[in-house]
């Protein structure tokens, strides 16, 4: 019999049976008045994760599209943008600014590190001209997250626009939009907002319009005054995912009663435990404690053991899936995501899961270690 599968990738993450439920639902109109009763309840509820009283727009694409909106929206071609890159992710964004002509400033802080704010007050003191900072709230790829309030806090005695990734971090990791001056924040549908693949969620601040009123980058799908033109009448501007849309409706409900103080908890709570049982079995951690992610934990390959092949092992023999290393990563690292439709006991079987790889393939790793100093985490003890 083929063992269960336990996904523990940074997206697609799994979905919580009210969310599949709804999504099941027999397909309605996108033009009638029970559309855009659910479209307007979605929206309502994202301002509450997105703490923000900016327009939402729920556009039917994956999270590089949401970030392809806000480029395509703010940047003209010959504009200078800031990018601050901390991994895979950060870089994206910065080819996507040059995909619509953008001359680029690309500072790479170094995959596993964080943003350095001193750098990026240096950068925009000798750059008064700059149009907009590209930064990552959670850099999937590296475990990362970055200071998003310190990074805001800069930008926002410039003329420039802050346009924020938040694609991995949104609903786990707390994010304040307005108080902390981001003017395009970008999320998905696949990670801690507990839903498949294809929506992108886009906050679009009053200081960003004036510069989207202004753009002469060509854009038709991804057009914002598109959007929002639609959504005056709570419609899309062309044909949404509707089963998504009642996916998320029931996703939002669900972080709702849960409370997102409590939703922010809880994720920190998972990120502890599996960073302790990481450390109990005497493996590495990408990034440095202070700036790890609540939502993803990246972890250096056991010396001796290839870091594919022990995910390998984790699939084939336990049915549990961690994500791979990216780019200059690839095969350095392992991931384990935590984030979304998650709990205590995903986090103990997936510890679990990797004390036995690890013996199996020869690595000294004490058996049940990982797991007390996971549980000691979870019943409040050390961590």
């Amino acid at each position: 019999m083929p063992a269960k599968e336990y996904l523990m990738i940074p997206g697609p993450t799994p979905v919580p049976p009210q969310v599949s439920a709804a999504m099941s639902r027999p397909i309605g109109g996108h033009r009638t008045d029970e559309f855009a009763r659910i479209h307007q309840g979605i929206v309502e509820k994202l301002k509450t994760v997105f703490q923000t009283q900016n327009d939402i727009f729920v556009l039917t694409h994956s999270g590089t599209g949401g970030m392809e909106t806000a480029v395509a929206n703010t940047v003209n071609p010959g504009d200078k943008v800031l990018a601050l890159v901390t991994g895979n992710f950060g870089e994206r964004f910065a080819k996507i600014a040059r995909a619509y002509g953008a001359l680029v400033d690309e500072v790479d802080f170094g995959w596993g590190k964080d943003v350095d704010l001193a750098v990026v007050e240096e950068k925009l003191k000798a750059n008064p001209d700059y149009k907009a900072v590209l930064a990552t709230q959670n850099e999937t790829s590296t475990g990362v997250t970055n200071d998003i309030a310190g990074i805001g806090a800069l930008v926002a005695k410039t003329p420039a626009l802050l346009l924020v990734d938040g694609i991995s971090g949104v609903g786990g990791i707390e994010i304040k939009t307005d108080a902390w001056g981001v003017d395009v924040l970008i999320t998905a549908s696949q990670k801690a907002m507990m839903l498949p693949p294809g929506l992108a969620m886009v906050a679009v601040s009053k200081k960003a319009w004036e510069a989207v009123e202004k753009c002469r980058s060509p854009r038709f799908y991804f057009s914002l005054p598109a959007a929002k033109k639609a959504v005056e009448k709570w419609n899309t501007a062309y044909t949404p995912g509707v089963s998504l849309f009642y996916g998320l409706e029931a996703a939002l409900e669900l972080m709702m009663a849960e409370g997102m103080d409590n939703v922010y908890a809880r994720h920190g709570l998972l990120a502890r435990a599996v960073r302790a049982a990481v450390r109990a079995l005497g493996l590495t951690l990408l990034p440095e404690e202070r700036c790890a992610s609540n939502t993803v934990t990246a972890i250096h390959g056991p010396d001796g053991v290839g870091a594919d092949e022990l995910r390998k092992v984790l699939k084939n023999r336990y049915g549990v899936v961690f994500a791979g290393g990216q780019g200059i990563l690839k095969g350095k690292i392992f991931r384990i995501a935590h984030m979304g439709y998650a709990g205590k006991t995903d986090v103990l079987v997936a510890v679990g899961a990797l004390e036995m790889a690890l013996a199996e393939l020869g690595y000294p790793a004490e058996l049940g270690r990982g797991m007390k100093a996971a549980q000691e985490v979870f019943l409040g003890g050390s961590d």
